[in-house]
């Protein structure tokens, strides 16, 4: 069975190959062939909306979705926080890798005096956006779209101050400059720095392979924050941060929900035993709910409609 070929399908930035011939060495590494098809996703195409504006759960995954079910690739690979919480039925998460930097930076322009002034920063990300504004009201924040590439040209040939991008991304692809700052105090996205490989349910033979990858640690953070991010009814859109991390035999996790202008900001932060981790981001979310995040979903959704 050995000798069966495993078609990995993935976007075709730089990036996504990046993380497609990642997963391609680990399997032939393993004994597995492999091979890859590129497609272009709905998210790659259409750069002149925002992401929320289009209206799409998983903008960036549907494409291979329907690749996958209609039998032209037997498994996916994405960046874990492009995947909706909720997969396709007869699609399944076959293996989370180990986990990257998850953190957000910001890459500016050799100056950063205008952080104690007025600026511009250039994101297309409502939870980047809500959380810089919160931090820094007297700046403005502007749309920016592509993959990481077409973004960081776009911010070398703007005005901008800076831009914010996830450091492991740039990372990745070698494409991390001199001229950043850590925003450690920015909560990531959740599943920021990781990535997933998915397969359909009904093949057991990638599945099983996939299940030699993945990296159990990384997969327990990344359910607790997926499913606090779910229990919140956010989509890939609204402003929602979430980390889980292990800190010896504890987990800690934060988790943040803010109005898209920055102005309200509900946040967690809690450290449970080990054991206790497969309802923490469940129990976390509805202590947000029940703490004025109900009304503030409500008003974001409202507010994404206009």
């Amino acid at each position: 069975m050995m000798n069966k070929t495993i078609r990995i399908g993935t976007r075709d930035s730089e990036l996504a190959l990046w993380q497609a011939h990642t997963v391609e060495k680990k399997l032939n590494d393993l004994g597995y062939k492999t091979e890859i098809l590129a497609v272009k996703s709905q998210g790659d195409i259409i750069l002149d909306k925002p992401l929320y504006e289009l209206g799409i759960t998983g903008i960036f995954t549907k494409t291979l979705d329907i690749a996958m079910i209609n039998g032209q690739v037997d498994i996916a690979v994405h960046s874990m926080k492009d995947v909706p919480t909720a997969l396709p039925i007869g699609i399944v998460q076959a293996a989370v890798l180990e986990r990257a930097n998850t953190l957000d930076i910001l890459v500016h322009k050799g100056n950063l005096d205008f952080l104690n002034g007025e600026g511009t920063i250039a994101t297309g990300s409502l939870r980047r956006q809500a959380q810089w504004l919160n931090k820094y009201p007297n700046h403005k924040v502007v749309d920016l779209r592509g993959n990481v590439n077409t973004r960081m040209q776009k911010l070398q040939e703007s005005d901008w101050n800076g831009a914010v991008f996830a450091a492991a991304g740039l990372e990745r692809i070698n494409l991390k400059p001199s001229n950043y700052i850590d925003l450690d105090w920015m909560i990531p996205a959740p599943a920021q720095g990781a990535m997933v490989v998915v397969a359909m349910a009904d093949d057991e033979f990638s599945r099983q392979a996939l299940n030699e990858l993945n990296d159990i640690d990384t997969e327990v953070c990344t359910h607790i924050e997926r499913q606090f991010l779910k229990t919140l009814e956010g989509g890939c859109t609204a402003p929602i941060g979430a980390l889980a991390v292990f800190v010896e035999d504890d987990i800690l996790f934060k988790g943040v929900l803010f109005s898209i202008d920055g102005k309200q900001k509900i946040e967690i932060e809690k450290t449970v035993p080990m054991q206790e981790w497969k309802k923490l981001g469940f129990y976390c979310a509805k202590e947000i709910l029940e703490n004025g995040g109900a009304e503030l979903m409500t008003a974001i959704k409202i507010n994404l409609k206009k």
